[in-house]
């Protein structure tokens, strides 16, 4: 086996000591307001080394600004007053595998709503041959156990000396999540590796609080998005109130009595690619490609075409099979997302190195 790099080694041994010391750390009574149960669920960074309380933090102050009443479950317990609940499931040092050998019990414990799981560290200094399926376990032992529960599943942030292997294991997670979706369970793909960068991180694999605030950005946004997930069906506290209707509402026309066909539109295709770019770096970008139906019926399988600006070059795609990786490319769907519903979408996405300055041109979607 090659050796590490000084700088990961040096990170394995951290992570390995701190295991015994700081997943000790004994629950104090669980704090809980009646709110909807939302289990933080992984390693040391749910646990919040470095910043006690980590993301939970921040994002339990965007919760009470936005005025939903959140109640963070788990055994574990700790973080500052301005962490209004103390309750969590992080564990330091934990694998995976670990997590799975016992999120059954903690489920069981605390029933949770909503889960937040961000988990793979560990896997990527010390084992990381099998990880996508570990993952993959995993989450199916979550949704078997809490069929109800909206679980979100994270790419995991960046790791100094292991950057390839971090890639590698978060491009299998949308694919992972896909097939789950696809298997009628409440699963949710939340892209948290570009939010962060090597700068945000205290000692090559913890965040200091800049990332952790960063994080906590990335899992509200992404909870706000499927809003069962974070309200019992009431509007928050802080909700602007409803305006009143008109006293006279203006006169309905009565329907006809069958509904004309839909058809395409004059001169748009039935299937349409939409880019945007989701995020850049100094020498790189995120973005993301949108397949859209425009049929009257689904299609089976699609083909997006494009050609990538001069000096940019894919290093990563998920959801999408690609052929070449500068200039002129080809993508087509994966596996699981081939078919698309009328009127429905799917995306693939990627990380690119270069300039996210210029978009491509030419892109062009196929169906049948």
């Amino acid at each position: 086996m090659r050796k590490m790099s000084g700088l990961l080694a040096a990170a394995s041994a951290a992570v390995l000591a701190l295991t015994g010391a700081l997943s000790a750390v004994l629950p104090a009574s669980a704090e809980s307001n009646g709110g909807v149960r939302v289990m933080p669920l992984g390693d040391s960074i749910t646990d919040g080394f470095n910043v006690p309380g980590g993301y939970r933090i921040d994002l339990w102050q965007k919760f009470v600004a936005g005025g939903y009443r959140i109640d963070f479950v788990g055994s574990q317990f700790n973080g500052p007053p301005s962490l209004g609940d103390h309750d969590y499931q992080g564990h330091s040092g934990w694998t995976i595998a670990q997590i799975d050998a016992n999120v059954v019990n903690w489920l069981r414990a605390t029933t949770p709503r909503t889960v937040l799981l961000h988990i793979g560290t560990n896997d990527m200094i010390r084992q990381l041959s099998g990880a996508p399926q570990r993952l993959s376990t995993l989450i199916d032992r979550i949704t078997t156990t809490a069929p109800n529960a909206e679980v979100f599943v994270a790419s995991i942030i960046p790791l100094s000396g292991a950057d390839s292997r971090v890639r590698t294991y978060n491009a299998a997670i949308p694919g992972i999540v896909q097939s789950k979706v696809n298997a009628g369970k409440r699963v949710h793909f939340v892209d948290m590796y570009p939010a962060l960068t090597l700068a945000d991180l205290a000692d090559g694999v913890h965040p200091n609080s800049r990332g952790y605030a960063k994080m906590a950005t990335v899992w509200y946004n992404a909870l706000r998005a499927v809003p069962r997930s974070i309200t019992d069906g009431t509007a928050p506290t802080s909700a602007p109130p409803t305006t009143t209707p008109p006293t006279s509402a203006p006169p309905t026309t009565t329907p006809p009595t069958s509904a004309p066909p839909t058809t395409t539109p004059p001169g748009q295709p039935g299937c349409t690619a939409a880019y945007r770019m989701v995020d850049s770096w100094s020498g790189g970008f995120q973005a993301e490609v949108t397949v859209r139906n425009n049929h009257t019926a689904a299609f089976n399988a699609w083909t997006v075409r494009m050609t990538l600006p001069a000096g940019q070059n894919i290093t990563n795609l998920w959801n999408g099979v690609n052929t070449g990786t500068s200039g002129a490319i080809d993508v087509r769907n994966a596996a699981y997302n081939g078919t698309v519903p009328a009127n429905g979408s799917t995306s693939f996405g990627y990380v690119a190195s270069g300039s996210s300055a210029a978009a491509p041109t030419g892109v062009s979607c196929t169906s049948r």
